[in-house]
């Protein structure tokens, strides 16, 4: 599992859930400011701690994790379809997608800034 830090909870479950097609797989409070919350892109791969920004530090680090590199690696078996899905739901792709020698590759960013590469493999 990674963790990701964002802003508020429910607007994070709302873009990872409903943007990104993710699987909410778990959402308990802790206390009345934190919250366990995990989301999957599926349920075999790595799991994403949305874990909510509570100090100066951890706002400063927003969508800049990776100090502005690509640091999230999601991979599709249908890359075509998961790229036109995720266009019409306003993802913010910051380059066309292009063809490697591993693969199709498109990055994007999601609705905290973090970088994502979507990835299909020739494979």
């Amino acid at each position: 599992m990674i963790a990701i830090v964002v802003d508020d909870y429910d607007l994070a479950i709302s873009h990872y859930v409903n943007d990104l097609d993710f699987t909410l797989i778990e959402d308990t409070t802790l206390t009345s400011e934190k919250r366990w919350v995990v989301v999957a892109p599926s349920l075999q791969g790595a799991r994403v701690l949305l874990a909510k920004a509570v100090n100066e530090a951890q706002i400063a680090a927003i969508g800049n994790s990776t100090g502005g590199r690509v640091g999230f690696f999601m991979y599709t078996t249908s890359f075509t379809q998961t790229y036109e899905s995720y266009k019409a739901k306003g993802i913010d792709f910051i380059e066309l997608p292009r063809q490697e020698t591993y693969g199709r590759v498109v990055v994007f960013k999601d609705k905290f800034g973090n970088k994502w590469d979507l990835i299909e493999r020739n494979d």
